[in-house]
């Protein structure tokens, strides 16, 4: 989720019913904090608590030392990274690639919940590869290292996002430890996430991919899964208008964080994923959206469009 889940869009998952919004992933080596990239992911201004940073590297001594600085910046929770599958991460024996060495995982765990007060918790994948799922292994060992919490991913790094999630592994996980257990992976909808829960017996579920182009799945999961006892009656579903409010809050917010030049930049990929979401016919409402010079001319557009998209329902009703 690194390059998504920025504060802009982690306040509005908040928003619309996460429970958790944790950081992009954030690279223990202190060397690298002062670039333009590292300091938007430490921007935690105005973000509802818990505030929750994620942590990735493979030196048990290097990451204890980044925990520390980062809850002395306002951190109340520390998520360590062991289940990203990307090669530039595994290539530096980070991510997934941690979990084809057992006694590391263990020096890092210690190591991390030994230098810092606030909870630690853990996101895994199964295991490497189909031959070597240890996912239950590495969670008997969060367990014991004092980890507060595990989310896993129903997959292996070498499966990386193809074919289906397998939630066997994690029910045998959630069988095995005591701590919470959260499982993540083509969990799309509250049916789903129902589904999920019924057969793992976890205590939750962690929704990544889902949420692009549609922060309001956190709703509709709660609704699902929580019914008339969330906030005490139905939720009403949201309409094409509340939708589209939505959408032109969340530019608003990527404006006023990034500024003008990265600001148009980096909401495109959202009004992409927002047009492939809900619109019928989106290429040509994305080639007005992806066309757009300046953040002004691209609210313009998206205000345009989406007003179109709301009428229709109108005229349709």
């Amino acid at each position: 989720m690194a390059g998504v889940t920025d504060r802009p869009f982690r306040i509005l998952c908040r928003r619309l019913g996460a429970g958790l919004a944790a950081s992009e992933m954030l690279s223990a080596d202190t060397r690298l904090w002062s670039s333009a990239k590292s300091r938007y992911r430490m921007d935690h201004e105005g973000e509802p608590e818990p505030r929750v940073v994620q942590l990735a590297g493979a030196d048990p001594e290097v990451l204890a030392q980044a925990a520390r600085l980062n809850v002395a910046l306002g951190a109340q929770i520390i998520d360590l990274n062991m289940g990203c599958p990307a090669k530039k991460v595994c290539g530096q024996l980070c991510g997934s690639a941690l979990l084809r060495d057992e006694p590391l995982v263990a020096r890092i765990l210690e190591a991390v919940v030994r230098a810092v007060d606030v909870p630690v918790t853990l996101k895994i994948r199964t295991g490497w590869d189909r031959e070597h799922v240890n996912g239950v292994e590495i969670a008997s060992i969060a367990e014991r290292c004092g980890i507060a919490a595990l989310a896993v991913h129903g997959r292996t790094r070498a499966d990386f996002y193809a074919g289906s999630a397998e939630y066997a592994t994690i029910r045998d996980i959630k069988a095995r430890v005591r701590i919470p257990v959260f499982a993540n992976g083509d969990i799309s909808d509250g049916k789903k996430a129902r589904e999920v829960l019924d057969f793992t017996g976890a205590d939750g579920v962690m929704i990544g991919r889902a949420s692009h182009g549609s922060p309001w799945i956190f709703r509709a999961v709660n609704r699902e899964l929580c019914g008339e006892l969330h906030s005490g009656f139905a939720t009403p579903a949201l309409q094409r208008a509340d939708l589209r409010d939505i959408i032109l809050a969340h530019l608003d917010s990527v404006y006023s964080f990034y500024g003008e030049e990265t600001g148009v930049r980096i909401a495109r990929k959202h009004l992409g994923w927002y047009c492939g979401q809900l619109l019928d016919e989106p290429v040509s409402v994305r080639r007005d959206l992806m066309g757009a010079a300046n953040t002004a001319a691209q609210f313009a557009q998206a205000l345009k469009h989406f007003d179109e998209w709301v009428g229709e329902a109108a005229v349709a009703a």
